[in-house]
């Protein structure tokens, strides 16, 4: 297991670059909404650790993980954030329903990665127990949320450095 011995809210804040003047924004699913909101708090709570203005987060809800990259291509469309975290939660069930949506959701976001001038983060838990899920968004190993809020920042100061002001782009 990937999180076992590892608690996903640990990060060393001394190496993390400048985030004071950055602008986040954050896709949430309404689909498994307890787990989502807490992988949501430990996103916000962390961007603003970091010195993030509240007023640089913008939020936005869709009703499912399969509709994330729907809107993480609406937020990259506005050119007015540095990184976008998109948010999911989706657990195993019965029936194949849970293979299409989570290679739905990962190729969407890989291909707006690919195609984007704007980092988009992957926060989607693809857990096969609701445990599973509750333990990655707050509970014993963390919340995969602080990690994502990390990753874009970090992702953000890479698109920050590389964009001159000629509009060139080049470290």
């Amino acid at each position: 297991m990937a999180t076992a011995g590892k608690n996903l809210s640990e990060y060393n804040k001394a190496k993390m670059p400048n985030a004071e003047n950055m602008v986040f924004g954050i896709v949430v699913s309404e689909w498994n909404e307890s787990i989502t909101e807490g992988l949501c708090k430990g996103a916000i709570d962390t961007l603003l650790e970091n010195n993030v203005a509240q007023e640089n987060i913008d939020r936005l809800d869709v009703p499912g993980s399969y509709e994330l990259t729907y809107g993480a291509q609406h937020m990259v469309n506005t050119n007015k954030y540095d990184a976008v975290i998109v948010i999911g939660s989706v657990i195993q069930g019965e029936t194949k329903h849970f293979d299409f949506v989570c290679q739905g959701v990962t190729n969407g976001i890989s291909h707006l990665n690919a195609t984007q001038n704007i980092p988009v983060i992957f926060c989607v838990l693809t857990d096969n127990t609701m445990q599973q899920a509750i333990d990655r968004s707050g509970g014993i190993h963390g919340n995969k949320g602080t990690e994502a809020a990390v990753a874009a920042i970090r992702m953000a100061e890479i698109k920050v450095r590389s964009h001159k002001p000629n509009g060139e782009i080049g470290f």
